[in-house]
């Protein structure tokens, strides 16, 4: 009895052990890499580079909380970086009308994206991962034609937006910031929020309890494109030049890893706002982390697959429990 007893308690001690790493995993793998980065990397714990990182992780969080929307509602969005590179080129193409007309029609142009993406999967019953794949490649064909190749962006208030800082806090990651806690209000405290968790755990249920599934759909996708948008505008004004042909290349591999490293299931019916952040801040650390000690390029897309085959091996463990 006593070596059932004991058995039993290092099982739940080990399940429980195991849950926290799958839950607060992201988090430690933060940690561990700072500390790493303290011991090794010269000059690391200077506001600039802190700075720096901040502000190369805003874009890559600002779309992977649209990213998490979507596989919260069981779908994906590969499109994300196309709708960035639509984004630069319509700014660009619109930047004579004024600052605030160009960064609209770069949000619409996301935002239409995403309707497109939303009309497929909610009216047709394409599957997400093919109808965003479609827009993926249309939507970076299209910021082609309209902008076939880099064109600097001659703004002082782009550029501002790009560069300046209140309180020493960059503008990018401010708005990032901004984003974040609204997602999260979104997902904790509105009927939206609720309904998406619904139809992410079980579609068929939420439909026949009467839940509006296909206009869900179509604002998750619109949320998902406009965020990408953003980021794209926001990236835009970092760099102070439109390039359709590179800006948003594999942020799709990005955002998806930081969602699923963040803890939000594949399978849909919860979203990790939090998780995310952190996740978002793994991704951009570890690259960096790599790129400073002169590691190719190449072994940071081999360490991303790595973190996010890690993390869906977690998930499956969690859903066997």
């Amino acid at each position: 009895m006593t070596d059932l007893s004991l058995g039993g308690r290092t099982r739940v001690d080990r399940d429980r052990l195991l849950r926290l790493l799958q839950d607060y995993g992201v988090h430690l793998g933060v940690a561990v890499l700072l500390l790493v980065n303290i011991a090794i990397t010269p000059h690391f714990l200077s506001a600039e580079n802190f700075r720096t990182q901040a502000v190369q992780v805003a874009p890559v969080l600002i779309v992977a909380l649209g990213m998490a929307l979507a596989i919260g509602s069981e779908g994906v969005d590969l499109s994300v970086g196309s709708v960035m590179a639509l984004s630069t080129s319509l700014l660009s193409l619109y930047l004579g009308y004024g600052m605030w007309i160009a960064l609209l029609v770069a949000v619409l142009g996301g935002a239409a994206v995403g309707v497109a993406n939303g009309a497929l999967i909610a009216f047709i019953g394409v599957q997400p991962i093919v109808a965003t794949l479609a827009l993926m490649v249309a939507g970076r064909g299209l910021a082609q034609v309209l902008l076939p190749q880099l064109k600097d962006v001659h703004d002082p208030t782009m550029a501002s937006l790009g560069s300046g800082d209140l309180l020493g806090v960059p503008y990018l990651v401010l708005i990032a910031v901004a984003l974040a806690l609204l997602v999260a209000f979104v997902v904790r405290r509105t009927t939206f929020g609720r309904q998406l968790l619904a139809i992410g755990d079980s579609r068929p249920a939420a439909r026949l309890a009467g839940l509006p599934v296909r206009r869900v759909l179509i604002l998750v996708y619109v949320c998902s494109g406009a965020l990408a948008a953003v980021a794209g505008v926001l990236a835009t004004a970092r760099l102070t030049a439109s390039d359709p042909t590179s800006l948003g290349n594999l942020m799709e591999l990005s955002a998806i890893t930081a969602v699923v490293v963040g803890g939000t299931p594949l399978s849909g019916g919860r979203v990790r706002v939090g998780g995310t952040v952190a996740g978002a801040v793994l991704i951009k650390l570890l690259t960096a982390t790599l790129i400073k000690h002169d590691l190719p390029p190449s072994w940071t897309q081999i360490a991303q697959a790595v973190v996010i085959i890690l993390a869906v091996y977690a998930a499956r463990e969690r859903g066997k429990r």
